[in-house]
């Protein structure tokens, strides 16, 4: 489908636009499924994805969308693998079933004995009768679980024949589905259910995926391809993209010898209908055993009100159009898991922020493909499905990577636009380097300006140009401009004359008459295919669903459209068009008054001050009177300060710390770890959760080292030089006491764990099958859930979990890591502390540290494991309340300067357009050296505006512009920066420098000498009483370097009269002078 918008559009009318765009697909979905159905074998595909995507002919009616809706939603029919069962909710029993389940389920087996009449399944059986005593049991205990899902699967025995079966139940409105796939004589069954148990068949592919580094999107895909196929052994896997358009592309693939490739493959929207989609969204793994296995029937109730939706079953029928597309590309079996990842803000910490979490989207696809049929059972696809969450996660990331480099791109973007407005404007983004291609990714550009027009790169003719902007002021004169990815699409008359050369536009209005254009080339001419080729004499049947005839006509349906235009892209084109708007008005911009600026600037200098202040006071205070213990050293090493806390759990006095050096008051274990900590610091990398021990003294002396977990912060002065280091540190002795002797301890752990003594942290455990089996007194308060009721519930799904649980969890993400944890620390794997965070009982949000350990029996056998909670006390709390409220103060501040920096480039590329319309009028000699020292101090600010990297230039890192210049230029332009100043108090400036020093020719940076010889008249100003007179003198001497080349020697001296005051500045500088 094109997009063509206004250019003035924005983020919430793509996200609208992209609604229409869904809705739009459907339709012309629901308009091929009926082709199909009515065509049969003389269905031509090629030509039906063309009509439709074309626009020539419109769905029938919604009626066709609503029938091909309900079919897709209300199908009654599956695949032969397995059987299906639908249970009325209360009752248990059955009131639909498949035609192969009386068979599959109470077919009598000669190797069990039979007892008593054989059960019959129809409608009305009781399930209960169907399956031995202990499987009745279980599967009516899943039954009557809220989230029955997470139980999912369980495993039973038919009564009549014993054959196992694994139950994998859904809940759906009004009845309960069950679908019963039987275990394979080579399987070994699972006797436990959920993602604790499938977790461990993935284990190794989620540790590589957890081991990759960042930054590398492709990485990632060939490494989940590689994963899935050696899990799954299917002949070919590939990871299928959506893109903004909703076509699909192939970006990685891993295949036995012999096939063809369909790497860098891309498929028309209509090949994976939206309907498809949703249904993913909903069953993340779909699988097809074989597509040439006959339906079996899905048989219903006649006295039922309402009809049974199948969309959850992992035994629905697919479409005998796909079944059709599977065996031309000879594909007998499948599976396929989606890839969804949160879209938008997400990471909202309120309680009732449940509707943020709901916006996901699907991302892609990870596809297997086999040439025969294929099998997988249900715990391998459900070990697949975390597995797919696993690498939806990391996806989620590298497009945040993605996303901070986009934004990295637009302020290097806006840099360029400054950078634009310092030529002749609009002229000189078309005429001079960089120009107004670099802007955007696009293959030509034109200017329409005054009647005229410029070209760049492949643009269209002149004459067309022309067309274009007339095209434009009749049928889009209420808007600034537009944006499309196809003009044939858009209704330009002219779009076919264009070719493939030119498909894509955006195009802005700087005045009605005077336009900027950006242009595209078709997406065809981005796309390669490196697939097999044909022979010579081999003719394809465009009709044949089929990969390569998805790819024709998918290059059929964008041969007149370009990649579309991104909305980073739109936004960097409308900043140039305003900034050109107000650049065009020109001397209107003179008159912007400055005082507005200065205000901000005051009023941020006193905000921040006294933001500062009252950090600092705060900061003090909580030192002061902290409860957790903080010691600060200066950059030596040497204890300069000691608290009161930690002076009480050492024994060691204040007085006797100050001046005692760091390492000798650590444990000789922990030397090495503080000396690494102390030196990073010192550089500015300040360590976070470091582990050591610290000596104790005097009457503690008995008591052994006190267990610290410190977290180091630089203390700087004004200048930022690093001058110590504070250590805020939380006394975790007791927490490591009780670690040691729970691990000594074997059996009788209860007296520790469920303790009520403060010292004791939060514990909760879960047995190797996933349920909750401890949930100590410590947890409980913390939580506001009782041990009664979490005790013997799923511990992932019910006690944590997104949704109806009792500690719910921020996001999925979440919850996934959260099961890699506990699955790590189940297979012995040491993972340190980790992040952890949920909503208590009471909505309050817990930040906290989890750290997981394995539970043995007498016989080493893991039987469970333990989870400890660690929780920052209040004073710590505070202090990194504190802290954030600096960054944020900081962040304000930053934010700020960006602001005006951003506003005064504007109004400086008006006084620069002005001076440059002024020195092309007849001026005499005095008004041009004016205007000359006027550019000067432009230049001065504009060096200014650019410093952005504090740091160097207070370290003294600075790159210098190496010009020739005479100090006669520089010492004019910086006087007259403070001559309004001087002038105000009757101060009267004077130089006493000889003409030859003046007329010198100085080799150097000009603006910097100049910057710092007004900073120092400035002051120099500042501190001259009423009246007074202030004199510059300077003298040279010369070093030569070589035949041409001298070192220059200018000492600059300021003297401030009256002569009884008389006071001298100096400053030493060394120019190079040929």
């Amino acid at each position: 489908m094109s997009t063509t918008r206004p250019s003035n559009s924005s983020g919430t009318q793509s996200k609208s636009s992209h609604s229409s765009r869904i809705i739009a697909q459907t339709s012309l979905d629901a308009k091929l499924h009926a082709d199909f159905e009515e065509s049969g074998s003389s269905f031509d595909y090629s030509s039906s994805v063309r009509v439709g995507a074309g626009g020539g002919q419109q769905p029938r009616s919604n009626k066709v969308t609503t029938a091909y809706l309900h079919h897709i939603q209300k199908g009654k029919q599956i695949q032969p693998f397995g059987c299906l069962l639908a249970l009325d909710e209360k009752t248990f029993k059955v009131i639909a079933y498949s035609e192969n389940a009386p068979e599959m389920l109470t077919m009598v087996s000669h190797a069990v004995p039979s007892v008593g009449d054989n059960p019959v399944l129809g409608i009305g059986t009781d399930i209960r009768s169907i399956f031995t005593g202990p499987s009745a049991s279980a599967l009516c205990k899943a039954l009557g679980f809220p989230e029955v899902s997470l139980l999912n699967p369980v495993l039973v025995n038919c009564k009549t024949s014993g054959k196992p079966f694994y139950a994998i139940i859904h809940r759906v409105t009004g009845s309960l589905i069950i679908d019963f796939e039987p275990v394979k004589p080579y399987e070994v069954p699972m006797s436990a259910a959920g993602a604790l148990q499938s977790y461990k068949l993935a284990a190794k592919a989620i540790a590589r995926l957890q081991a990759l580094p960042g930054g590398s999107l492709q990485q990632l895909c060939d490494t989940m391809v590689q994963e899935v196929f050696e899990l799954t052994g299917y002949d070919r896997v590939m990871a299928y993209k959506f893109h903004d358009d909703d076509h699909g592309e192939v970006i990685s693939e891993k295949t036995v010898p012999g096939l063809d490739p369909y790497l860098g493959l891309h498929y028309p929207a209509t090949d994976i209908p939206q309907a498809a989609r949703f249904l993913f969204m909903k069953n993340k793994v779909r699988m097809i055993c074989d597509c040439r296995a006959k339906h079996v029937k899905v048989l219903q109730d006649d006295k039922l009100e309402f009809e049974l939706t199948l969309c959850g079953s992992t035994l629905r029928a697919p479409h005998s159009c796909h079944l059709q597309y599977m065996e031309n590309m000879n594909s007998i079996a499948s599976l396929v898991m989606a890839v969804v990842i949160n879209e938008g803000d997400e990471e909202s910490k309120d309680s009732s922020s449940m509707q943020l979490q709901k916006r996901k989207r699907l991302w892609g696809l990870v596809v297997c493909h086999n040439t025969s049929p294929r099998f997988v059972p249900f715990p391998l696809r459900y070990a697949c499905e975390f597995l797919a969450q696993v690498f939806a996660i990391h996806v989620h990331k590298e497009l945040e990577i993605e996303n901070q480099v986009l934004e990295k791109k637009i302020l290097k973007t806006q840099t360029l636009l400054c950078d634009m407005l310092m030529r002749d404007a609009p002229l000189g983004i078309v005429s001079q380097n960089p120009n107004m291609m670099d802007l955007v990714k696009c293959d030509g550009a034109a200017l329409l300006y005054q009647g005229k027009v410029w070209r760049m790169g492949i643009s269209p003719s002149e004459s067309q140009l022309h067309d274009i902007a007339s095209w434009l002021c009749d049928h889009h004169m209420d808007s600034t401009g537009l944006s499309t990815d196809s003009l044939y699409d858009a209704g330009f008359p002219g779009a076919l004359s264009l070719g493939n050369v030119v498909c894509g536009m955006a195009a802005v209005k700087i005045t009605p008459r005077n336009m900027l254009f950006w242009f595209r080339s078709q997406t065809a001419a981005e796309i390669r295919w490196g697939g097999a080729k044909h022979d010579p004499e081999e003719k394809d049947d465009g009709r044949r669903m089929h990969p390569r005839t998805s790819f024709k006509a998918f290059l059929e349906v964008v041969r007149t459209r370009s990649l579309p235009w991104k909305d980073y892209e739109m936004d960097a084109i409308h900043s140039l068009q305003l900034i050109l708007r107000n650049s065009c008005k020109g001397k209107e911009l003179v008159d912007m008054n400055t005082n507005v600026i200065h205000a901000k600037l005051n009023d941020l200098t006193i905000d921040g001050i006294q933001e500062l202040e009252a950090v600092t006071s705060e900061m003090v205070r909580l030192i002061e009177t902290a409860s957790v213990p903080i010691l600060a050293v200066d950059v030596n090493g040497f204890v300069n300060g000691w608290n009161s806390k930690i002076s009480e759990l050492t024994g060691f006095p204040v007085d006797k710390a100050i001046g005692k050096h760091l390492l000798t008051l650590v444990e000789d274990t922990s030397l090495d770890r503080v000396e690494k900590m102390l030196n990073l610091a010192l550089q500015g990398c300040e360590e976070q959760n470091v582990r050591f021990e610290i000596k104790t003294h005097e009457a503690k002396a008995d008591s052994g080292p006190i267990h610290l977990i410190v977290n180091a912060c630089a203390s700087r002065d004004l200048h930022e030089k690093v001058v110590g280091v504070c250590f805020v540190a939380q006394d975790i002795t007791g927490e490591k006491i009780v670690m040691d002797k729970f691990t000594r301890i074997e059996g009788d752990y209860k007296a520790i764990v469920q303790n009520p003594n403060p010292l004791i942290p939060p514990i909760f455990g879960t047995d190797e099958f996933g349920w909750c089996s401890e949930w100590n007194p410590a947890m409980r308060s913390l939580t506001g859930w009782n041990r009664d009721e979490v005790m013997d519930k799923m511990l992932l799904g019910e006690v944590f979990g997104t949704h109806a649980a009792c500690c719910r969890l921020k996001n999925q993400k979440a919850f996934v890591n959260l099961g890699i944890v506990l699955n790590s620390g189940m297979s012995g794997q040491q993972s340190g502390k980790v992040p952890f965070s949920f909503f208590a009982r009471d909505g309050k949000y817990v930040e906290c540290l989890l750290c997981v350990s394995k539970k043995l029996d007498g016989d080493g056998a893991v039987t469970g494991v333990f989870c400890f909670l660690q929780l920052a006390s209040p004073e710590l709390q505070q202090a990194l309340h504190v802290q954030r409220i600096s960054e944020q103060t900081a962040s304000k501040r930053l934010k700020a300067l960006s602001y005006i920096k951003r506003q005064i480039k504007n109004p400086i590329s008006g006084i620069t357009f002005s001076r440059k319309m002024m020195e092309g009028t007849e001026l005499n000699e005095e008004q041009r050296q004016l205007l000359h020292t006027s550019a000067q101090c432009q230049r001065q600010l504009n060096k200014v505006l650019d410093d952005t990297d504090l740091d160097s230039i207070i370290d003294g890192y600075l790159d210098l512009e190496m010009a020739e210049f005479t100090l006669q230029e520089v010492l004019v332009a910086s006087v007259s920066q403070v001559m309004i100043q001087s002038d105000g108090n009757g101060i009267r400036i004077t130089h006493d420098v000889a003409d030859d020093i003046m007329e010198e020719t100085f080799y150097g940076d000009r603006v910097r000498l100049q910057q710092i010889l007004a900073d120092f008249l400035v002051i120099s100003v500042k501190f001259t009483t009423s009246g007074g007179q202030l004199s510059v003198a300077a003298k040279m001497s010369k070093d030569r370097l070589a035949e041409s080349v001298q070192l220059v020697h200018l000492e600059l001296r300021l003297f401030l009269w009256p002569l009884c005051c008389r006071k001298t500045l100096h400053y030493l500088i060394n120019i190079k002078c040929h």
